[in-house]
């Protein structure tokens, strides 16, 4: 296994639609376990293969729990239940080829949100925007459906901090990133900071470790 270098958002592979992965062979299990060393020494909670400089539909995730949103809403998200009730039983894992369903939640903690993202509880952070992070409002549940590294159907329901990361990962795959999702004050801020750092154009990368 190797660490891989991570690209910084300019590269063009972070802002084109990622291909469907054709061939569930030893090429993509070595692409995906190189994902989860190099995910595990940024360190990050996600990573989707353009990121490391890959355009195929493929992303790796890990989630201890724990997190600020889902410990301040943690009864109305019923996550000590989630198991029982059928989610959040994969808190890491790997989806090939996959499609997101989303769950806007009206009810439960979705009513008693603020009305702009919180500071505390709703930044993102990107392994493709070093350094920076910002609130920004998702969606409280998805579903994912896609297939493992042999091909196999996997079904995920998320709620919470991990139907977040399902989201942020999947933006990836569609050429998306959460610096472009996010809006004002925070959008201009972010551009500013990529203005600053020289990033926004083709040929800057980093390797966790180094």
């Amino acid at each position: 296994m190797s660490i891989l270098p991570i690209c910084i958002t300019g590269e063009p592979v972070l802002h084109r639609v990622a291909d469907p992965v054709d061939s569930f062979d030893s090429e993509l299990s070595d692409l995906v376990a190189d994902m989860i060393e190099t995910m595990h020494a940024a360190p990050g909670v996600g990573l989707a293969a353009p990121q490391v400089g890959v355009g195929s539909q493929i992303f790796v995730w890990r989630y201890a729990g724990g997190g600020a949103f889902d410990s301040r809403y943690r009864d109305v998200l019923q996550l000590d239940e989630g198991p029982q009730r059928g989610f959040n039983t994969m808190l890491s894992g790997v989806v090939v080829n996959p499609t997101l369903d989303l769950v806007w939640d009206d009810e439960g903690a979705g009513a008693i949100l603020p009305t702009h993202p919180d500071a505390t509880c709703e930044s993102e952070g990107c392994l493709s925007v070093p350094g920076c992070g910002y609130p920004l409002r998702r969606a409280l549940g998805a579903v994912l459906r896609g297939y493992d590294v042999s091909g196999t159907p996997i079904e995920v329901a998320a709620r919470g901090w991990l139907a977040r990361i399902f989201q942020h990962e999947y933006d990836h795959l569609r050429g998306t990133l959460y610096v472009d999702r996010l809006a004002q004050p925070y959008s201009d801020e972010a551009q500013q900071v990529i203005r600053e750092r020289g990033w926004g154009t083709s040929g800057y990368t980093w390797t966790p470790g180094e």
